[in-house]
Formats: C-alpha cells, sequence, structure tokens
C-alpha cells in the first residue's frame, strides 16, 4: 500500500491540516502518513476533539490507524470504503463539535452515506466556529454545493466542561460548483444565546453592537435566547446572506472584560463573496465538485493557504489566487465525483 505523506507542519501548522488531510483520505481513499502535527504549538501532537474526529472515522469507514493518541505528532490512516452510520459520541472535554463536524460531513455526503450522529463536547469555544455559524452559515454554503445536513441543537457546551449535545443528520449529496463574489443585501441577524450570565447585561451589549450597525444603514434581526449549559457562557453571530454571498463573524463572551471581541469591519466592510473562515471550508467539496468554484474574500488566511494545498495535493484539483482591489478572488477547478474510488 502506497502512503502519501503529508507535513503536519505546513502553513498555520496545526489541527486545520490534520482535518482536511483525513476528510479528503476518507473521500478519495487515499492513505495517508501526517507528520509533525502541531509541532511548534505549545502542545503538540493530536488533541481530543482531533482523536474524536480520527475514532469516528475509523467507524464509519472502517479505517487502519496507527499513532492515534493524544500528543501523536505522527498518524497512519487508511481507510476503506465509507458506510452509513448511526452513533453517540462524546469527546469527554469542550473540545469543538463544530471542528469535528467539518470533517464528517464532507465525508458522508459527498459519498452518498447518511450519517446520524449525536455528540456531546464543546458547542462555542474559543479558536474555532460556533455551532450558530455552523448552522446558519456554514449550512447555507454547503447547501449551495449541494450536500445537506441538519443539525438539532440539545444543550449549549461553554469552556471548561462543555457538555453541549447536538444531533447531526447528513445525506446523500451531489455537489456541484458555485460562485460568491458580491454582497449586495444591507440586511443582518444577530443570534445570541447566554447561559447563567445577568440577561440584562447580554440585551446592552448586543443593543451596543446593533446601535453601531444601524448607524452604518444595516437593517438589523435580532435574536437572543437563555439557553442553560453547565458553565455561564454567551455566544453571538453576525450573519449576512444574499444570493451572491454568505458571511458571518462570531464570538464568545469574554468573562474578564464582559465583552463580545469582535471586528465588526470584517463583516460592515466586507463588500465580497465571503468571510475568511468560510473561505477555508470551502476548498474540500469545491475541490470535488465538477467545474470551476469562485468565490472572493478579504484575506488569504493561513488556514486558506493551508486547505488549498493539502486538498490540491490529495485530489489534484487545480487553483489560482487572483488579486482585487479590495481583497482577492480564489478560483477553484474540482475533479468529477467519478475520481472518488
Amino acid at each position: 500500500m502506497d502512503f502519501l505523506k503529508i507535513d503536519g507542519n505546513f502553513g498555520e501548522g496545526g489541527g486545520q491540516i490534520v482535518r482536511t488531510a483525513v476528510t479528503l483520505s476518507c473521500i478519495t481513499k487515499t492513505p495517508i502518513i501526517l507528520e509533525n502535527i502541531r509541532k511548534n504549538r505549545k502542545d503538540p501532537g493530536l488533541k481530543h476533539q482531533h482523536l474524536t474526529a480520527i475514532k469516528i472515522l475509523q467507524k464509519i469507514c472502517n479505517a487502519t490507524i496507527e499513532g492515534a493518541k493524544i500528543g501523536s505528532t505522527n498518524l497512519k490512516f487508511a481507510p476503506k470504503d465509507v458506510k452509513d452510520a448511526i452513533l453517540r459520541e462524546d469527546v469527554r472535554t469542550a473540545g469543538s463539535i463544530p471542528l469535528i463536524l467539518q470533517v464528517l460531513i464532507p465525508i458522508s455526503a459527498i459519498n452518498q452515506r447518511k450519517l446520524e450522529l449525536s455528540i456531546k463536547g464543546g458547542t462555542d469555544v474559543a479558536w474555532s466556529p460556533t455551532i450558530d455559524y455552523t448552522n446558519n452559515v456554514l449550512r447555507e454554503a454547503y447547501e449551495r454545493l449541494g450536500i445537506n445536513f441538519s443539525i438539532e441543537l440539545v444543550k449549549r457546551g461553554y469552556y471548561p466542561k462543555g457538555g453541549g449535545e447536538i444531533n447531526l443528520k447528513v445525506f446523500p449529496s451531489t455537489i456541484k460548483p458555485i460562485s460568491l463574489t458580491n454582497k449586495k443585501t444591507r440586511k443582518l441577524k444577530i443570534f445570541c444565546s447566554y447561559s447563567k450570565l445577568p440577561e440584562q447585561l447580554i440585551k446592552e451589549k448586543i443593543e451596543k453592537i446593533r446601535s453601531n450597525l444601524i448607524e452604518k444603514n444595516f437593517d438589523v434581526k435580532v435574536v437572543i435566547k437563555n439557553q442553560n449549559a453547565i458553565d455561564s457562557g454567551s455566544t453571538l453571530l453576525i450573519a449576512s446572506v444574499d444570493e451572491e454571498s454568505i458571511m458571518g463573524i462570531d464570538s464568545i463572551f469574554d468573562k474578564r472584560t464582559n465583552e463580545f471581541r469582535m471586528d465588526l469591519k470584517k463583516i460592515t466592510e466586507n463588500e465580497l463573496g465571503v468571510d475568511e473562515n468560510l473561505a477555508d471550508m470551502l476548498v474540500v467539496p469545491a475541490s470535488l465538485a465538477e467545474g470551476m468554484t469562485i468565490f472572493r474574500v478579504p484575506k488569504i488566511s493561513t488556514h486558506l493557504e493551508t486547505n488549498l494545498y493539502v486538498t490540491s495535493k490529495i485530489t489534484g484539483c487545480k487553483y489560482g489566487v487572483g488579486k482585487l482591489p479590495n481583497g482577492f478572488e480564489v478560483r477553484i477547478e474540482g475533479v468529477s465525483n467519478a475520481s472518488i474510488q
């Protein structure tokens, strides 16, 4: 068996390269060896959320795996056929559920399989998309790519204990290229959830943000919910969706400063097609859609660079990045579904 070697220290050198590599390994049935995983991080190697995703993949594609343990900087991963699955899993920490879903959803959908998953862990944690971002921004983009899934939020889970829970359903899908280039809407939606924090405090913070956006001539709709969690916490998403753009910015409430730390300019001044976080999430499905996917983004993040590199290495897709006056245009020429073995 020939293994494709991938340097886990490439680009941002974090967990993104692990998630992208194992996702595409499963979809294309390409055996891989990942080396130098998170090598230069303060706590190098695999973490709980990476292991949870890898072990779920082992169940749905009967993979042969070596090196799947906490702190491991090398992983050998050889998948077989992806199958339908009904699973219950627990990260056992506040490890990010949304990052695990980034791995699982494309694999089952693109391989024309069904997945039903109940999973416990962190739904809204730092350095990760929130579950609201996943359900309102990523799902919108994936639907346009032809990938269909649903998320039922059972309970929020904040740092440090987690304990959140969601039910995921992924459906067999046929992917297609998309174009997301220019924002035309002035409508924004604010989604906020909080637990064990003063209601008045959260509402004041949201009203301040809403007023700021209205001053910039945006039409703003607000939804605030008190949703109980084990730990106190609050999560915020601001989303914008129209025919030619999908974008969002999210934040976890900082209990030390009593603030949502976010740069509103990332959505108010973004007149392109996607936000910089969504951009890197589009690469994997776009690489396997027959035809050209085009999206415009204000910034080329290290996550996006990493995903373009790993994806082209595994699938053979071609891509190009062009400079615009206000950002960048990314083009990905995907390989057809027929290339999935």
